[in-house]
This record gives C-alpha cells, sequence and structure tokens, in this order.
C-alpha cells in the first residue's frame, strides 16, 4: 500500500489479498437474513427502505409479512397509503412511509414494474438514493459497483489510515477506494462480507483489533494500537 500526493494505492496482489481475506471472513460469519437469499430488485429495495436506522433482526418478520402481503411493485403500488403507515411507524420510520408506495408507483409507472439496471434510473426512483441503488447494482445485477454507508466508511477510513472525521462517507478518499474494493467478481457477496464484518468486528465502538483477521495490515491498528503496546 503505497500513498502519492494524498492518494492511496494498493498493488494488484495486495489488493487481492484484502478481497480474499474479507470474503473468508465474510462465509465463516455469514448473517443469515430473508434479503440475503433473493436477487430481486423489489425485495432488496423494501428491505434497505426498512432497514434505515433498524436493527436486522427487528426488521426480519416485519419484512417476510410485508412481502406477503405486497409481493411485487404492483400490488404494493395498489396498497392502501395507512397500511404502510403502520408498518413504517412500527420500525419507527413513519416519516418514511411514502417512499414504498411512491417508489412501487414510479417502477410500474415509468419502467413497466421492471427496475432498470442503470444508476441514474434507479436514482430517480422515490427514495432511492446512492446506497440503495449500489446495493441493488452488486446484489441484483452482479456488476461491480461501490457500496458506501457510515459502516464502510468506517472500514476503509481505519484500514487505509485515512484518519478523517465527521460525515465522511461521500468524502472523495472513502469513494475512490471504495470503488477499487469493490472491483470483484462477486460484489454481492463482498457487501454482505464487508458489512458483517463491521458490524462484527471493525465496530463502531470497541472495535475487536485481537480478531481482526486483517490487523497486520490495518493502519488504524498498527499506528494507533501496536504502537501503544
Amino acid at each position: 500500500m503505497r500513498q502519492d500526493s494524498n492518494k492511496i494505492t494498493m498493488k494488484p496482489d495486495e489488493l487481492r489479498a484484502l478481497q480474499s481475506k474479507l470474503l473468508q471472513w465474510g462465509k465463516k460469519n455469514y448473517r443469515d437474513y430473508p434479503w440475503r437469499h433473493t436477487r430481486d430488485p423489489y425485495q432488496i429495495m423494501i428491505a434497505e427502505f426498512m432497514l434505515h436506522r433498524t436493527r436486522a433482526d427487528q426488521v426480519v418478520p416485519i419484512f417476510i409479512q410485508f412481502l406477503q402481503k405486497y409481493p411485487d411493485v404492483y400490488a404494493l403500488a395498489e396498497a392502501d397509503p395507512s397500511e404502510i403507515g403502520k408498518v413504517t411507524e412500527h420500525l419507527g420510520l413513519h416519516w418514511r412511509s411514502g417512499h414504498f408506495i411512491a417508489a412501487a408507483k414510479y417502477v410500474v409507472e415509468h419502467y413497466h414494474g421492471t427496475f432498470p439496471r442503470d444508476e441514474k434510473q434507479l436514482l430517480a426512483i422515490p427514495g432511492v438514493g446512492d446506497y440503495v441503488s449500489s446495493a441493488i447494482i452488486t446484489v441484483c445485477y452482479n456488476k461491480p459497483h461501490r457500496v458506501v454507508d457510515a459502516n464502510i466508511a468506517r472500514f476503509i477510513n481505519r484500514f487505509f489510515g485515512l484518519y478523517l472525521s465527521g460525515e465522511i462517507r461521500r468524502r472523495k478518499e472513502i469513494l475512490e477506494l471504495a470503488d477499487v474494493l469493490f472491483d470483484i467478481d462477486e460484489p454481492g457477496k463482498f457487501l454482505f462480507a464487508i458489512l458483517d464484518f463491521s458490524a462484527a468486528i471493525c465496530k463502531s465502538k470497541n472495535p475487536l483489533h485481537q480478531e481482526c483477521p486483517l490487523r497486520t495490515n490495518c493502519i488504524y491498528n498498527i499506528e494507533t494500537v501496536q504502537y501503544k503496546c
């Protein structure tokens, strides 16, 4: 790993090793959720809408019930807003209830019920932002595409020793490195791996340095943990 003119670059073998270790860790520590068993963009969108600031375990039963009642965009587009409001209120997301029906109606009216593969077209769907569109592209269409949320940004910030502070997930340095990391054959599996890793090992508070398989190459660990020992 090398830093030139404030830009970090990785040798191809270093990048492959990092990706491989994360995928191996992810395979052994995979968190099994129902939305991880589908490549349906509709289901991924619904899951991501529900997961916004809500614990995954809390979302599981509601997600299953929701899909039983609204199995596709056509059913959701015709839904009673008050019924959707009850679901989002239970998740503490009452302020996002309008996104569910609006998104479904948009897909039906503009794309004839089929989710587009183009990022700009996905972003035009109400309620779909950078993260949701990127998740659909990687998981559903298996296309290499960066996906960045606060957890992934934290991992990148620490591993590469960027020492950025504040709201960092849209910082240029983070996005450039995410582009490199997600340039991989199975971006969907890689997304799940890095999300699980960030939740279990590279936690926001009290990261588990001694259990981290990347600790010998992690700048944050080397400079702030090992240095103190």
